[in-house]
Formats: C-alpha cells, structure tokens, sequence
C-alpha cells in the first residue's frame, strides 16, 4: 500500500535489450516481457499482478460495475433469434436461448412452420472451455454437409470440421491451423481452405481436402509467396466458380476455377498490379467487378467470360465519382446493388440492369448508417438492407425492387424503458489545424446540457480505410443515460470521405489521424458538447495507437483515455517479420529498413515517446492470446509508463488471460468487460450511481 492508503502498482523489472535495426540500436528495458510461448512463470506473474492491482483499485466502485453489467444485459432479450433468409429452399437462422452464453444455429426445410433442424449448438460444443468461437460456416451444395471453422483459445487459429446434417454426426476429417474460411466443390465432396503459417500465423497454402481422407495428404492448390498479401477462398454467389483471393494493402490478384471441374484448374483473373484493387462476382456468364482502375474512389465494371485478363475490353456499369465512394455491391437477376459512401455515410444504392431504375434507398435520420443484409438468392426482387443509427437499434428490411414497397422484418428488442426518441444526433464538420474538415457523429440524451457541462467520450479508430459508421449500441445508452455526450470522430485514415481519405492518415501522413482527434475535441468543447475537465477518448487495435500517440502529444486535453488492445510499440514489431502480421503491414504503417519510415514511425510510436509528464488517467486492456496486437506491447508501454509518468492519475492494465483480441468469447461475458470499462470512466468524471 502507498501512504495514501492506495495498493501499490507492480513495478516491471528494468532490463536493457538493444533492438537493432539498419538504422541503429535502440534500448528496450521492458523487452523480457515478451514471451512467445505464453507459459514464462515471471511473465504471467507481472500479468497476473497487474490484474490483481487493476481489481483493487477500482473495488470502490464496485458495486457500480455490477449495476452497469445487470443493465446492460437486461437490456437484451435473451431468447432471441435472427431474421432467417432463404438460400436452396432452406430457412437459415441463429437463435439464443435465455442464460446460454452462445448461439445455436438452426435451419428449416420450405418454410419457417417446418421442424426445425440444429446444425450446430455453440453452447454444447463451447462446454467446458474457456473460449469459444465460431468463425465460419458453410453448408455443402448438396445441402447434406456442414463444414464449420472453431477457436477455442483466441489466438485465431482455426480448426476445421465437418458434420453430416442428415444423421447429425460428426465426420473424423479435423484440420488445424487454418483461416476461418471454406469453400465447397460442386460435388459437395470436397472444401478448399487457406492454411496458416505457424509462426507468423498468415494464411499462406491453399489446400483441398476430400472427405474421408488424410489431411496430411491434402494438395496443394496455391502458396502465397508474397508475405504482404493476405490469402482468402470463396465461392462466387451463383456458386458457378471457386475463387482464391490475394489482397494486399495496395493490390489484388483473384484466381478463379469452375466449382464442378474435378482438377479445379485455377487461372489469374486479372494478375496483380501495384495499386490496383479489385474484387469481383460472376451472374450469367459475366464478371461483376469493383475496381480502382483510373477510378481512386472505385466503379463498377463487367467483363465477358473469357476476357477477364483484357481490361481494355471491360464495361463500365457504375462511373467513377470523386463525391462517393463504393464500398461493396451484390448482384441479383434484375438489378445490382450498391454500398456507397458520401459526405461520410454509408447508403444503399440500386440499380436495374435494364437501366430503368438508379436510386438511393431513402434515410431517415442526418447521421445514419444502411448496408447490404444476407442476400443468399440471386432469383428474387427483394433486398435486404439494414437501417441502424446511433438512436435507433439495427432494423431489418426487405425492399420489392419491382413494386417499391418495403416490408419491415425485425427490429433488434431493446428491452427496459429504451425509447429512440428520448435520444438526439446530429452530424457535424470540425476544421482541423490545416483546414480540412472531419466529419464528426454526435449522440446524446435529450435534456443533456450543451452548455461546456457535460462529460465527452470521443472514439476514433483511423486506419487500413476502415470506416467508422453511425450504429448503434445497447452498452453505450449506460453512458447516455448518465449524462454523456458520445462523438465518433471520423478521422483521416479510414475512407469515409473515399480513398484520399484513407490516403491522408497513413505512411507519412499517418499522424493526420492523431491531430484530426485532438482538433475534434477542440472544437466539441468549443461548441459546448463537453465540460473540458471531463472529456476522455476510447480507440482499440489501431485506434489503441490512436489515443495512446494522443496520450503523448497532447495529455492536458483529456481526463482519461480507454486504449484496448493497442498497437503501441510500433518500430520494434514493423522491424520483426516474424510476428504475426508485420509483413502484411508495410503500405499502412511502411518499411523500417528504408530511414524516412524508420523516423517517422520512430516520432509518433507511443512506446519510444512516453516521457516524463503528466498523463490522463488510463485503462488499457489486452489478451494473452491476441494474434493482432501482440499482449507486450501494451504490457510494456503501462510499465515504461509507470516508471517515468509524473501524475498520479490511475493507470490500469487488463490482460484477459483466456482470450486474444476480441476479448471474452459468449454473448455476456464480453458485457462484463465493458461494464468495468464504463466504470472507470464513470468514476474518473465523477459519476458513481
């Protein structure tokens, strides 16, 4: 205990190791606490104390933590089920049952009034483990077969298996160490399947296994050579071609073969270019494709069945616009379905092919989020789409392309004395420091004062192009309710404003993502939606990165930040290609060995930046068993804290010893986690009830 009467927090052992590089070595003294095997008794221990130190200081609230956690899951309706959606004459769905902690996936054969038929119980199979996770499932062509990918550790190791759906039994054939991805042959005796490399866990071999022999024996199909690059298998929607996909940062390369060709001879469609992106779909006898050729915001094009190498001879379907960005499409018999991108909204676009219809499905709201659904049928005239905002929880909508009539099929229940209209949001522009203008989503409780009172809790994430879109969330009404004004900054790094976006927060330009954030909260302070003495910002992986650089530059902004699982240690693994994912890393972050990255990357690491200042009170948290973000580096970074911080503003550490990077596996489990999450902000804006 310290003189205050507070525990005392761990204090890593100081031991200097010279990371080297071809620029010169640097000096890690928390190095040791890197352990590849997980088992290193001092190493857990440091862990575990941590854990320990993280519990006591926040067993003063408690009982808070406890009465979120109860809130939180009364909100759900525990037996409840998905919208089912019809694929070969079979209604598909996943339900839950009340108290279970995880999904039972069912079917029924012509219509929902037929028995039902459990494919998979994840309650049953998840029994007696730690962690569990389904990854993948796919059903045989034959509809008689289920393959199905499992992680009972968390590391994203998969484990493949197979079950007979007419007897209910368990095939022998299990292959370990793969993707969670599977791909049928028409024959329905066969899968293809991407195996991982051991050590830096990139799907690398594309294998085929026939059931019922050795998967020892499988062949091999295709070996990336590329560590860059990651490797996917899929069926096209018509299930006519098998295709294995290469996608890096910059580029793709697609194979594809016909699913009934027994000797499955794969050929490129288009070989792989450096910034050329595309990915692509197949309906009568014609390619489908999305690309970013002379279009950086992408289009849609098709291409004749054997002319799939011959760009020149591609059609344009959906011009290029530097207004939108298109972010996905799938295609159906009459029309072709779009996911655009503009003034940093996702939206739903259709067009017919014979050129009589070109529409936007219509929002309701000026900060709102609509996406494709489960679309399993190519001969339909219905789409589903999902309509979800930060007030108003994920709807489910059918939508008649030939009458125009939309059919509304479920809302996700909200159970207590939730009311979408007790909630407001707002969509707004913040400049940042060199002009340009963030978009920023906004969401609060109605009668929450917009007079600089009220406490501000900012998220961002800002890499990869990933875009954060306006959705809403059972756990954050906790927050709502209490008094806070919630903000998603959409900063440069994803792709909310299209590629240039992306462009401007990455490599070089990377920490435009981490200035965005600060200038966000300037301006949202200056506007009057947060009292200045309580804002605090929450970013995970390499949002983790975000707030944890934004911890270094500018710590007098914030009363405290939530960095989960962050990637915080940045030269040191783009420097080791042996660590899962590094190779595949080098368009978002760049390349050490060349000295401009190496300076760059060196000038915003958090790790390398950490200095002796006052910093915002912090929760990080990690999994032992994460295979994204490494578990030392956040281990590394609260001990190098620790020792040269001059506050004394609480820094906590979390490390889930059962899991990887999503954390707790099962439906409540990962509730809890937020809960304790939620408690400390709480308590460090001084909200205890």
């Amino acid at each position: 205990m310290t003189g205050s009467g507070r525990p005392s927090p761990p204090v890593a052992a100081v031991r200097p190791h010279g990371v080297r590089s071809p620029h010169g070595t640097r000096s890690d003294e928390y190095y040791w606490l890197r352990n590849d095997t997980r088992e290193d008794r001092e190493v857990l221990a440091y862990l575990e104390a941590e854990n320990a130190y993280k519990d006591a200081r926040l067993a003063h609230v408690a009982p808070l933590q406890e009465k979120l956690y109860a809130e939180i899951i009364g909100r759900l309706k525990q037996d409840d089920s998905s919208v089912p959606s019809r694929k070969r004459g079979f209604w598909h769905y996943s339900r839950y049952e009340t108290g279970r902690e995880y999904p039972v996936y069912a079917r029924r054969a012509g219509s929902m009034d037929a028995p039902e038929q459990v494919m998979l119980d994840g309650n049953a199979l998840a029994e007696g483990r730690d962690f569990y996770e389904i990854g993948a499932l796919e059903v045989a062509p034959d509809d008689r077969l289920l393959a199905w990918a499992e992680d009972t550790v968390g590391r994203r190791q998969y484990v493949l298996r197979f079950r007979d759906l007419a007897t209910g039994e368990l095939l022998p054939d299990c292959i370990a160490n793969v993707e969670a991805m599977v791909a049928w042959t028409a024959d329905s005796a066969s899968v293809l399947y991407v195996e991982k490399d051991p050590q830096t866990l990139l799907g690398w071999r594309v294998r085929r296994h026939v059931l019922g022999t050795d998967p020892a024996d499988d062949p091999l199909l295709y070996e990336q050579e590329d560590l860059s690059y990651y490797t996917g298998v899929e069926a096209t929607k018509d299930e006519r071609y098998l295709l294995i996909v290469s996608e890096g940062t910059l580029s793709t390369e697609v194979r594809f073969a016909d699913a009934a060709d027994p000797a499955l001879a794969f050929r490129v469609f288009l070989p792989r270019e450096r910034g050329h992106e595309y990915d692509v779909e197949h309906l009568d006898g014609r390619w489908i494709i999305r690309s970013n050729w002379q279009a950086p915001n992408f289009r849609l094009l098709e291409a004749a069945r054997g002319a799939e190498g011959d760009r020149g001879s591609w059609r344009e379907l959906v011009a290029h616009r530097n207004d939108a960005f298109i972010h996905g499409f799938d295609v159906f018999r009459e029309f072709l379905a779009v996911e655009e991108r503009s003034e940093g909204l996702r939206k739903v676009r259709i067009r017919r092919w014979d050129g009589s219809a070109d529409f936007h499905l219509a929002a309701d709201e000026p900060a709102c989020t609509l996406y494709l659904g489960t679309n399993a049928e190519i001969d339909t005239p219905l789409l589903r789409y999902l309509y979800t905002s930060l007030t108003t929880p994920p709807t489910t909508w059918d939508y008649d392309v030939t009458t125009g009539r939309r059919s509304f099929l479920k809302r996700e229940p909200v159970l207590g004395d939730f009311d979408p209209a007790h909630y407001a949001t707002d969509h707004v522009w913040a400049t940042a420091r060199d002009g340009t203008r963030v978009p920023v989503s906004l969401v609060w409780r109605r009668g929450t004062p917009r007079d600089g009172t009220a406490p501000l809790l900012q998220y961002a994430y800002g890499s990869y192009g990933i875009s954060l879109d306006p959705e809403f969330s059972v756990t954050r009404l906790s927050l709502l309710d209490r008094g806070f004004v919630y903000a998603i900054a959409h900063v440069r790094g994803g792709q909310e404003l299209g590629r240039r976006w992306y462009d401007d927060g990455r490599l070089l330009a990377k920490r435009n993502s981490f200035t965005d954030f600060i200038d966000v909260t300037r301006f949202l302070v200056a506007e009057g939606y947060g009292d200045p003495g309580r804002v605090f910002g929450r970013g995970g992986s390499a949002g983790g990165l975000l707030v944890a650089a934004v911890a270094n530059i500018a710590p007098q902004d914030y009363r405290g930040l939530l960095a989960h699982v962050p990637f915080v240690d940045v030269v040191t693994t783009m420097l080791d290609e042996t660590i899962p994912l590094t190779a595949n890393e080098y368009d978002e972050w760049g390349d050490p060995a060349r000295r401009e990255f190496y300076e760059y990357m060196l000038s915003y690491s958090p790790y390398d930046n950490v200095r002796a200042q006052d910093y915002p009170a912090l929760y990080v948290s990690t999994g032992l068993w994460d295979s994204q973000v490494q578990y030392w580096e956040p281990a590394k970074w609260v001990a190098r804290l620790r020792a040269r911080k001059t506050d004394a503003s609480p820094l906590l550490l979390r490390t889930t010893l059962e899991a990887g990077h999503g954390g707790k596996s099962g439906r409540f489990e990962r509730y809890r986690e937020i809960a304790e999450e939620w408690t400390f902000l709480l308590d460090q804006a001084g909200i205890r009830d």
